[in-house]
């Protein structure tokens, strides 16, 4: 118990170093936002895909465009393809667990829509084949990340790669990115709105 203030002092160390690094990834952030923007103002949806900690992620992002973030709106499409499993078992019992997100962005995706792969490591294969097949079909793509990116990185039209190797601090940088994606999304459709 005598090393809890040490290792909390490391942590919140590490947390603000990555938080610190994440001005350089202003420009794929911002320009993701646009993306995200731009489509829900033309109606489209937004697909959200990760495992464990990323899978809360995406559910956590869907929440906050269906239902809000800070501002009171209509309710805008968004789902995250790791929410149910019967889709899940019966994809992977069938089909591989490999194939669990992308089967799903095939059935539910359209042309134009956006679809955001997480993933720590950047080498999750669900991920990169929901990524994959999206841009078969004309989706865009988006791919939230740690340093390096996998090749994840890739695969999507834009990368936003964490700069860490912590999976920790990763996660806390990706819950503060798709924060910011909601809050710029609903003042700017929200301001479409009033004009």
């Amino acid at each position: 118990m005598n090393d809890a203030p040490v290792m909390f002092d490391k942590t919140l160390d590490e947390h603000l170093h990555c938080f610190k690094l994440l001005g350089s990834l202003r420009d794929p952030i911002k320009q993701a936002a646009r993306m995200i923007i731009s489509a829900l103002m033309a109606g489209r949806k937004i697909l959200i895909c990760g495992n464990g900690g990323s899978a809360s992620d995406a559910q956590h992002f869907a929440a906050e465009i269906v239902g809000r973030f800070t501002r009171e709106r209509s309710a805008w499409p968004a789902l995250a393809l790791n929410t149910d499993t019967s889709i899940l078992t019966a994809v992977a019992n069938d089909y591989g667990y490999e194939n669990v997100f992308s089967r799903q962005v095939g059935a539910l995706g359209r042309q134009d829509d956006v679809l955001i792969g997480i993933s720590t490591s950047g080498n999750s294969e669900n991920v990169i084949r929901a990524v994959r097949h999206a841009t078969t079909m004309g989706i865009q793509t988006i791919a939230l990340i740690g340093s390096g990116g996998g090749t994840l990185a890739g695969a999507a039209d834009i990368a936003v790669s964490v700069p860490s190797d912590v999976t920790a601090r990763i996660q806390e940088a990706h819950i503060f990115i798709l924060h910011f994606w909601a809050d710029t999304a609903e003042a700017a459709l929200l301001a479409r709105e009033g004009s």
